[in-house]
């Protein structure tokens, strides 16, 4: 199953190559699961009708325009059900497809890519969406200089694909996870005595190598934690005319990250304001599925004999 070791990058909407697959041990565990929870003891159906030694091609289309993502995840699968499977990429992650276009192509044991079928557009169709839903907030700030921002609200489990999309769709990366990044939340600053405290201590503290940002829900806490050494803020909810103005007073002082209440319908409003970045979590945890379907190719009516069950290879799960 060697197909899942290769290194892919993506085509953001910048053209550039940027976005590079996870490493598989990041993402095979959840593959895994989702074969076993959905074959468990084998597809009940299918050897009813399907004899085993029955072949045939099968294609994964758009049924809608989309950005493509999760290609090497779809092999993955239907390399899991059956390694014999040929999984043909027609197109790749980053690239846009429009209604009835083929994003890739499956040659092999019939039985096989009906059992794969399901998971595998589970993940296109969560994956794709991620990355067009993304996509469309990129587009709406083009020419702003602003970037979009992931988040931590993501689907448990899919962290690593979840944020593999978003880059996909064009979107930058926050951090991982709480390991490789300082952010004083609110709780955090309530806990240390106010945003001053919190960012001192913080900035005494922290590793070398990470930087600390810090949330402030007000003018006044944006200027107390840039006086006391912060250089990376997190503006949560406020209006444009707040974001502006504090960009004004502060933007030459530290990088000035919006979140909070943004769509699609404000964000080059946001935008323009003068800040830095936009963190979005609607981008994993509120993305539309994409609609993408698996339609078998030139298909005959099985005679008779080939309608005998054969035998059922339990440990593919066909």
């Amino acid at each position: 199953m060697g197909s899942h070791k290769r290194t892919r990058t993506a085509q953001t909407n910048s053209g550039e190559a940027t976005a590079t697959l996870p490493a598989p041990r990041t993402w095979m565990p959840l593959v895994d699961l989702a074969v076993a929870e959905d074959v468990g003891t084998g597809d009940a159906t299918t050897p009813l009708i399907v004899s085993a030694t029955h072949g045939g091609a099968a294609i994964i289309e758009a049924r809608e325009p989309l950005v493509v993502c999760g290609m090497e995840i779809a092999r993955a699968v239907f390399a899991h059900i059956d390694p014999r499977l040929e999984f043909t990429v027609r197109l790749e992650d980053g690239s846009v497809a429009n209604p009835n276009d083929v994003v890739a192509t499956i040659d092999g044991s019939l039985r096989s890519i009906l059992a794969a079928e399901r998971t595998a557009l589970n993940f296109l169709m969560r994956m794709c969406g991620i990355a067009t839903f993304t996509r469309r907030f990129t587009e709406a700030v083009s020419g702003t200089g602003v970037r979009i921002i992931d988040t931590r609200k993501t689907l448990p489990g899919w962290r690593t694909l979840d944020k593999y999309a978003t880059v996909v769709g064009g979107a930058e990366n926050h951090r991982v996870g709480l390991y490789d990044g300082v952010m004083l939340k609110d709780n955090h600053v309530a806990i240390a005595g106010g945003v001053g405290l919190a960012v001192k201590a913080a900035i005494a503290r922290a590793p070398a190598n990470l930087r600390v940002q810090v949330e402030v829900e007000s003018e006044q806490q944006a200027l107390e934690a840039v006086e006391a050494g912060a250089d990376y803020l997190l503006l949560d909810n406020r209006t444009p005319d707040e974001m502006r103005r504090i960009a004004d007073q502060l933007g030459d002082r530290a990088t000035l990250e919006a979140t909070g209440g943004i769509t699609l319908d404000n964000v080059r409003q946001y935008a323009e304001t003068g800040i830095h970045r936009i963190s979005i979590g609607a981008l994993t945890h509120s993305a539309p599925a994409a609609d993408l379907a698996l339609e078998m190719l030139n298909i005959e009516a099985l005679d008779e004999r080939s309608q005998t069950p054969g035998p059922v290879d339990e440990g593919r799960g066909a």
